[in-house]
């Protein structure tokens, strides 16, 4: 796909890249504020400074959700461990980003449960999900904000989400 863009990533930021095998560049795009290199591989989110620093290297199936504006040109993206969301807005144009970043991200999501108990801060969901890199399954919990983890109404609905996705996926 490469080879179908008029532009080139800099050397230095394909270099960085630190491309595995059986790993490409889909797409990328320059962030007007920090002038990195936003680069959507097979298997991970890279942002790449012009000089080959690396500021973000995540796995897709890290990612919790993205969110295009497209008023702004900015694609955000959170993260499940709960890490500070990422931000990139790039210029108007031929721009891959927003449907690469869902597709690679759809793509590690084999299903999904809804947490559903009660109450206003009990959200959250167990998801059964693809390392693209290592192609394995294995089972993800994501809590919403305020949803206390130690909680055992939590525990045992997680459990028992947990215990029906690896069997539905005969893990």
């Amino acid at each position: 796909m490469l080879g179908r863009r008029k532009d080139t990533l800099p050397k230095d930021v394909r270099d960085a890249l630190g491309l595995g095998r059986r790993e490409q560049a889909i797409a990328w795009a320059r962030d007007d504020t920090t002038e990195a290199y936003v680069v959507a591989t097979t298997f991970r989110i890279v942002a790449v400074r012009g000089d080959g620093t690396v500021t973000t290297d995540r796995p897709w199936h890290l990612v919790d959700a993205g969110h295009w504006d497209a008023d702004t040109w900015t694609l955000t993206a959170s993260w499940v461990d709960g890490a500070r969301a990422a931000q990139w807005t790039f210029k108007e144009g031929e721009n891959r980003m927003p449907e690469t970043f869902r597709e690679r991200v759809q793509a590690t999501v084999v299903a999904v449960e809804p947490l559903a108990l009660p109450g206003p801060r009990r959200a959250g969901r167990v998801v059964l999900r693809k390392d693209l890199a290592a192609q394995e399954v294995f089972v993800q919990e994501v809590l919403g904000r305020g949803t206390p983890a130690d909680d055992p109404e939590v525990r045992a609905r997680v459990a028992q989400l947990r215990e029906f996705l690896q069997e539905q996926a005969g893990l």
